[in-house]
């Protein structure tokens, strides 16, 4: 094993022994890049969230040239381990026949170690211009965390002219992923007696029809196809249901939560207004007359902007010729390059490991795409020091 392998080896080994689930700070992990950067003579800027619990980060190296130079982002959040079955602890990074197993390690902590393993190669390269260093956090709960990041950019943070997401693409250069939008629709009857079933309004039964209607309304998306994509169409579906409180009772109350994942060039809208009108046309009637009070109530819980980089784009074409890929991929999955797109920074996806392995148990990252990884940001520490 070179020292560079040894080096991103024992990084992405520390990176993984942080437990940033989503649902807890990453601050230790935040500390640890900072304190590593700084080790090497990098200032950062931390990026905290508004009660202080977790922080993005932002560093440069090279010379401050305004908006100018190549940003390197990734996530620092996983999703949990809860439910799954896994063959090793989550949070120790097991190296077993080529491949690393631990929580993260594909998504996207792979990519963090390359890069931070990458920080004494930039330092020792006179670059014509700047290399910039993000990394955020709640990526996984709606790509969150970077948008108060994304809002300084320009502003008291350099703004760079091209960025790379390093998400988990086998190191094949993305152009473009579909939409995201999350909805949450509480469907609200009357309680009765389970006995005199005609005395109530059975949210859960609503909610049943609704989801149908859901499920129906995701078939004629398939109508419109981007034969890019896999699947090759808008889809739709419920993730999340629950209601009623006791067997003996009619719900009163059935909530439940969906997802829809757009084409770039799809109707954000179209799904949520046909939502909507089946329940305010074919539902709501038939239960206000038991109960005038009943509703059905769909509330936006937020959206990850579908990522289409323009024709000619700069990081597509660099991604294309540090990796010596002939042609670009889509993915259907979302990330935060639609965010950095529409801020006016323009984004390429390229990172280590397959997307197959991320969210699932006994994630693993292959040692070949760290290597594969790490000889990409030499080419690029190359091309920013010609």
């Amino acid at each position: 094993m070179s020292a560079s392998q040894a080096a991103v080896h024992e990084l992405l080994k520390t990176l993984v022994a942080f437990d940033t689930t989503s649902a807890k700070s990453n601050l230790k992990l935040i500390d640890f890049v900072r304190a590593h950067l700084e080790g090497h003579g990098v200032a950062s800027t931390l990026i905290p969230s508004e009660d202080g619990a977790k922080a993005s980060l932002f560093a440069t190296i090279g010379p401050a040239n305004g908006e100018s130079g190549i940003g390197l982002s990734g996530h620092s959040d996983c999703v949990p381990v809860e439910g799954q079955t896994w063959g090793c602890d989550p949070f120790t990074l097991t190296a077993r026949d080529g491949k690393l197993y631990g929580r993260g390690a594909c998504d996207m902590k792979g990519f963090l170690a390359c890069v931070l393993a990458s920080v004494p190669l930039f330092m020792s390269r006179q670059l014509k211009e700047p290399l910039h260093i993000i990394v955020s956090y709640d990526e996984e709960v709606g790509c969150t965390g970077v948008r108060p990041l994304i809002a300084r950019l320009g502003s008291d943070l350099p703004r760079p002219r091209a960025i790379i997401v390093g998400e988990p693409t086998m190191m094949g250069v993305i152009e473009a992923h579909k939409r995201i939008d999350a909805y949450r629709t509480t469907v609200t009857g009357r309680e009765a007696h389970s006995s005199l079933p005609q005395l109530g309004v059975n949210a859960i039964s609503f909610a049943a029809e609704l989801v149908e209607e859901i499920d129906r309304i995701g078939a004629t998306l398939m109508t419109e196809r981007n034969d890019r994509f896999d699947p090759p169409s808008s889809t739709v579906q419920v993730g999340t249901i629950e209601g009623g409180t006791a067997p003996n009772i009619v719900p009163k109350t059935c909530r439940f939560q969906w997802q829809v994942r757009g084409l770039p060039e799809a109707d954000p809208d179209l799904v949520p207004i046909q939502v909507t009108a089946f329940a305010e046309e074919r539902l709501l009637p038939r239960m206000r007359r038991v109960a005038p009070a009943a509703s059905i109530e769909t509330l936006h819980q937020g959206s990850v902007p579908a990522f289409l980089a323009k024709p000619g784009s700069e990081p597509v074409a660099l991604a294309m010729a540090l990796t010596g890929a002939n042609s670009t991929s889509t993915v259907s999955y979302g990330t935060e390059a639609g965010l950095f797109e529409e801020a006016g920074c323009p984004t390429v996806i390229c990172g280590p490991g397959d997307i197959a392995q991320a969210h699932a148990a006994d994630e693993f990252l292959t040692t070949a795409q760290l290597d594969a990884c790490m000889a990409f940001l030499t080419k690029l520490a190359d091309t920013l020091s010609e």
